[in-house]
């Protein structure tokens, strides 16, 4: 499909969801990044009621700027269908934080601790989403790619992984990118390094994966198709994806459940 296919698929798919689900309100949280943006935008194209929510954290300057624009940008061009809220969420992360610090950082190993706290920025957002969709009898739209929440499981469990549906779920990033350059997005944000945005500095996707997406994609096609690896570099990026796969496989899998069985006694 090219970029302007998938852009009708998707939304003819969002519309017939809503409409079998009867119901008219769709709630994003935005991030200013290329996959939030386009996700909006695809909400926007259906037509109906879009809600688009920027919950900073302790946010990085540069990515509230781009969520600023990503707004902008929505309201310009959909102004009958787009709704923008702007809530800053540091104040309530602080009091969860501080509530939190004295059971966490006793005998524990500091970066798990902080990493434990990023996570939680992410499920902080995941209750205002669905506070919005919920008051307002709607849904809460999921911005995650295929190779983010399929292949790597680079998303918070019960945080931005907590969606009623997933429009790009079966998108590469790259693919994402190209539906944004479609739109017309900002250039900004298209160019913009990819981050999850749940820490104050400016690590990327790649700071924390150690791959780029593309080879990212590459690694997860490589080991979906059993196929051959070039040369060394794709030899060791695709070692790099089966373990990062392997460690947050429990995202992607269905919650164990303890059976019992039927002739028990």
């Amino acid at each position: 499909m090219t970029p302007k296919q998938q852009i009708k698929h998707i939304v003819k798919w969002i519309n017939t969801y809503a409409k079998s689900a009867k119901i008219n309100t769709l709630v994003v949280g935005i991030s200013g990044g290329i996959d939030s943006s386009v996700v909006s935008a695809l909400c926007a194209e259906t037509g109906l009621k879009t809600i688009v929510v920027q919950m900073p954290i302790r946010q990085n300057k540069k990515l509230d700027n781009r969520s600023s624009m990503q707004a902008g940008w929505l309201l310009d061009r959909y102004k009958d269908t787009v709704t923008h809220m702007s809530m800053d969420l540091t104040k309530v992360f602080d009091a969860f934080e501080k509530n939190l610090i004295p059971y966490c950082r006793e005998n524990e190993d500091e970066q798990r601790v902080d990493l434990a706290f990023a996570n939680s920025r992410a499920r902080l957002r995941m209750m205002t989403l669905y506070q919005i969709a919920q008051s307002h009898g709607g849904i809460v739209v999921g911005t995650g790619n295929r190779v983010e929440d399929f292949g790597v499981g680079f998303f918070t469990k019960y945080g931005d992984g907590g969606v009623d549906i997933s429009p790009i779920g079966d998108c590469l990033k790259t693919a994402v990118w190209d539906m944004g350059r479609e739109f017309g997005l900002p250039q900004e944000i298209i160019d913009a390094p990819p981050t999850d945005g749940l820490w104050s500095d400016d690590r990327t996707d790649e700071d924390q994966l150690g791959m780029t997406y593309p080879e990212l994609e590459l690694a997860m096609t490589q080991a979906e198709t059993n196929s051959g690896v070039d040369n060394k570099t794709q030899k060791e990026n695709l070692k790099k994806y089966r373990d990062i796969r392997s460690r947050n496989l429990h995202k992607m899998l269905p919650i164990p459940v303890c059976t019992i069985p039927k002739d028990a006694k």
